[in-house]
């Protein structure tokens, strides 16, 4: 029993070991297949290069509205419901304007008694006009004459000015489109009392209207890309919500203060979509694509073989192969222009056809064209180093 033991222990420490060696050797394979799969040159070619600034945001109505109105009241007629689209000036709803029409009759029949009241005054006036002007009343029946002649004008002012508010507030029970527009909410319905905008509170909202025409896109731009933002810019939407639809939007404005979502400090930028109704919907969302640089069929080179010590970038560009040697390489100074997250323009220091180190080579050499000025440096060094020592 003992001798076994001892046998499953040798056995069981074995195997461990193997199953580490084995490990460790699956992970060399691998780390080898990484490295021989990394490319380490490239080659210049000629290719459209696009600089883009990509966003997501959402869908939203160009003008929106919240109909509420203006006088409490009984909601009598709502000939609209969601989704229904309603043209300019058309009837949206009515209040119960019975009551209203009530007090109008009344102020109406008190006009005409104040009317009769006036002429009255008027004549009783003129006579003690007459009479004081040949001493047959006293001054004060003459004043009191004026008086009341006076209290008569401003009473049926009053009531005038009283009717006038009942005929304005009768025009505003029947509430008509603002602009040519769809139902997007209806929280009401026909016989329900609403308050007006006038009391204490904001009112009772019986429609939400919008222009679906045209659309406005809202996004958070970061910071960093936002100077890069001008009004009329054009911008490629695409609606995530509807495979393959591509429309075309123009930023429109772009806020002057910055604000922070989800922790990254941007600015709010409106994309104006035109006659989108139909396509889209409010409340989707909108991937965005703002095209900032181009330059097309343009000699390029990937950003990896781009390196820059100083402020000054260069290329390692390979020289010519000689038989059974290894390959050389030549530091080049290069000048880039529109670059992307991949690739940049080469304006100068390579040509297409040249390949280049994606990394650092062991052995370089300076371009031709910079030897003459370290001969030059070195050669003014000895110079002074020669002045130097006549002196000492």
């Amino acid at each position: 029993m003992k001798k076994w033991l001892i046998t499953l222990a040798v056995l069981a420490v074995t195997g461990y070991f193997g199953w580490q060696q084995w490990t460790k050797w699956q992970a060399q394979q691998q780390s080898q297949a990484k490295s021989a799969a990394r490319k380490t040159t490239a080659t210049i070619e000629k290719r459209d290069i696009r600089f883009n600034i990509n966003a997501a945001g959402e869908i939203g109505p160009a003008e929106q509205v919240s109909v509420r109105p203006e006088i409490n009241g009984r909601i009598s007629e709502l000939p609209v419901d969601i989704g229904d689209q309603v043209k300019k000036g058309a009837l949206l709803f009515a209040l119960d304007d019975s009551d209203l029409q009530i007090e109008r009759s009344q102020r109406k029949t008190e006009i005409e008694g104040a009317k009769l009241t006036l002429e009255k005054s008027e004549r009783n006036h003129k006579r003690a006009i007459e009479l004081f002007a040949q001493n047959l009343i006293s001054q004060e029946a003459h004043d009191d004459a004026r008086t009341d002649f006076e209290l008569a004008k401003n009473s049926l002012q009053r009531l005038q000015q009283t009717l006038a508010l009942v005929e304005d507030k009768l025009t505003k029970t029947k509430i008509n489109a603002p602009f040519d527009c769809t139902v997007l909410t209806r929280p009401v319905s026909a016989g329900q009392a609403v308050s007006g905008t006038g009391g204490m509170n904001a009112g009772t909202e019986v429609l939400a209207i919008a222009n679906l025409t045209d659309m406005i896109i809202s996004s958070h731009i970061n910071q960093a890309d936002v100077t890069r933002l001008k009004d009329g810019m054009e911008v490629k939407v695409e609606v995530e919500a509807i495979n393959g639809l591509v429309l075309t939007g123009r930023v429109e404005r772009i806020a002057p203060q910055a604000t922070i979502k989800n922790a990254i400090k941007g600015f709010v930028t409106h994309i104006g979509l035109k006659n989108a109704y139909g396509k889209v919907r409010p409340g989707m969302t909108a991937n965005l694509t703002i095209p900032l640089s181009t330059a097309d069929d343009v000699a390029s080179a990937p950003l990896a073989a781009i390196f820059t010590e100083q402020g000054e970038r260069f290329a390692y560009v390979r020289k010519p192969a000689v038989e059974d040697e290894e390959p050389q390489w030549e530091k080049r100074p290069v000048t880039i222009g529109v670059s992307d997250y991949e690739f940049a323009e080469v304006q100068s220091g390579l040509a297409v056809g040249d390949t280049v180190s994606l990394v650092t080579p062991e052995k370089s050499t300076d371009a031709p064209d910079a030897k003459p000025k370290e001969k030059v440096e070195k050669k003014s060094a000895k110079k002074k180093d020669g002045g130097n020592g006549a002196a000492n």
